[in-house]
């Protein structure tokens, strides 16, 4: 399976990145490619190419707040190929984040 998405809180540190991480280790933990894209203090980091989000399976937004080029997802979206959930929530549990990106 083939992952990507975008994390992005409203300071822009430690959620955004740390959400990032724990959904880089559990996809890599069952298998899977995985690319996410930060959008944080620092700017928008590790920048998802459209080829590759045209080429994942599935795609998370783990956001909480309006990110730029959030129209790249939109044909993912229409696909049901898009679960956004708030950066918390992936830091609270991953492994249910992931299992519920899995079943879409």
């Amino acid at each position: 399976m083939k992952i990507v998405g975008v994390t992005a809180c409203p300071a822009g540190i430690a959620h955004t990145y740390m959400a990032q991480e724990a959904i880089e280790k559990e996809c890599k933990s069952r298998g899977y490619d995985v690319k996410i894209e930060t959008q944080g203090s620092m700017g928008i980091e590790n920048e998802l190419e459209q080829d590759e989000i045209d080429e994942a399976d599935a795609v998370i937004l783990a956001i909480a707040i309006n990110v730029d080029g959030e129209e790249r997802f939109e044909e993912k979206q229409d696909q049901g190929k898009v679960l956004t959930v708030e950066p918390s929530d992936v830091l609270k549990d991953i492994t249910s984040v992931i299992d519920q990106l899995e079943k879409m």
